[in-house]
């Protein structure tokens, strides 16, 4: 049997027709009532005919919204499935609390595991059969749940020292139901863990315990920069958003670091002075978060102008502040950022502009 996932592109496809559809029939209607276009009623029914056969049809096999009514509610059937993802998720980990003291080693063990693999069947039995989706992520949430606490209630049961080492198959478990799914918040989640492990493991290479990777935001770099390059993969563009959110987690994983040790040199493994190390992640948090911009408006990448833009005027207004808020009064000061606040939106505007001509 042909799973329902598999069909996933040809809904898209069919889902942005009935689309366009809607707003073909929107503008002939415009065109109609301004007098430019004039049809007569038998060409009116054969195109309304033609669009309800298709919309009807991609509604039989694809499970589309043909309406905007349609695409509210399932808006709203999203918003709920997600909810019900995190409550369900919620209840299976207080579950396992409230009542684990009661189970002897053996009985507790064998619960870990018929529930980690009868959830992950099930996630996998709906995800073949939910063509919308909405069931088999609530599913795939439970899932990712049940195998969470499996791995680390039976470590805690068999006695073994927590490790970084979990994160590497949350990372794998998430993002194979992601993909199997199309699922942006398993996405994410295992791109936390992966950005953990990844953290972790280069802390501990360097000598640091891994829960304390954080004290040394360098360990962060080699994550960003394999999640940078992840997103720059051929396959991810069969998957919309999934290269987006790579980035977006990619350069946070890069500026925030960043930003941390331009106010803090003490931070770094660089065996240089804190101002010296400090002033150089304050130049290359300005050039980075530049050339994040300059990217994002070349490659079309909107996330990447955001998280660019938003960088670098955290960085020039956190320098700003290190020169002039002591020395300012601080209405001359603000009064300083929102004029450069109206130069960047000025700066941004003329690229804008240029982007728009060299467009058409």
């Amino acid at each position: 049997m042909r799973s329902a996932t598999s069909n996933l592109p040809d809904r898209r496809l069919a889902q942005a027709h009935a689309d366009r559809i809607a707003a073909c029939q929107d503008e002939l209607a415009r065109l109609q009532s301004e007098g430019v276009l004039a049809l007569d009623s038998s060409q009116q029914q054969a195109i309304a005919s033609h669009h309800a056969k298709l919309l009807a049809r991609y509604a039989r096999d694809f499970d589309i919204d043909p309406t905007r009514r349609a695409q509210q509610l399932s808006l709203g059937m999203r918003v709920a499935s997600f909810l019900g993802a995190l409550a369900l998720a919620a209840s299976v980990f207080f579950l396992f609390y409230q009542f684990w003291g009661y189970f002897p080693e053996v009985a507790q063990a064998s619960i870990l595991v018929t529930a980690a693999l009868a959830t992950f069947y099930l996630a996998n039995w709906l995800q073949q059969r939910d063509a919308t989706g909405y069931f088999s992520k609530l599913a795939a949430l439970v899932a990712f749940t049940c195998f969470v606490l499996n791995l680390s209630m039976l470590g805690s049961i068999l006695n073994i020292t927590p490790t970084e080492k979990a994160l590497l198959p949350w990372a794998v478990l998430a993002l194979v139901f992601a993909y199997s799914g199309e699922q942006r918040l398993l996405l994410v989640t295992g791109i936390l863990c992966l950005i953990g492990f990844v953290a972790a493991r280069v802390g501990t290479w360097s000598g640091i315990y891994w829960l304390h990777a954080g004290e040394r935001p360098e360990n962060f770099f080699p994550a960003a920069a394999l999640l940078l390059a992840l997103a720059k993969l051929d396959w991810q563009q069969r998957y919309p958003g999934f290269a987006a959110s790579y980035r977006v987690f990619g350069l946070l994983t890069v500026f925030i670091p960043i930003l941390v040790l331009s106010h803090w040199g003490d931070g770094s493994y660089l065996d240089l002075p804190p101002d010296l190390i400090e002033g150089g992640y304050q130049v290359l948090g300005f050039v980075g978060s530049a050339l994040a911009v300059y990217f994002g408006v070349r490659r079309d990448w909107p996330d990447t102008v955001n998280i660019g833009t938003t960088f670098f005027v955290v960085f020039l207004y956190t320098k700003f502040f290190d020169w002039w808020w002591e020395a300012m009064p601080k209405y001359l000061f603000f009064l300083v950022l929102g004029l450069i606040a109206l130069l960047i939106l000025l700066v941004l505007k003329r690229v804008r502009q240029s982007t728009c001509r060299g467009a058409r």
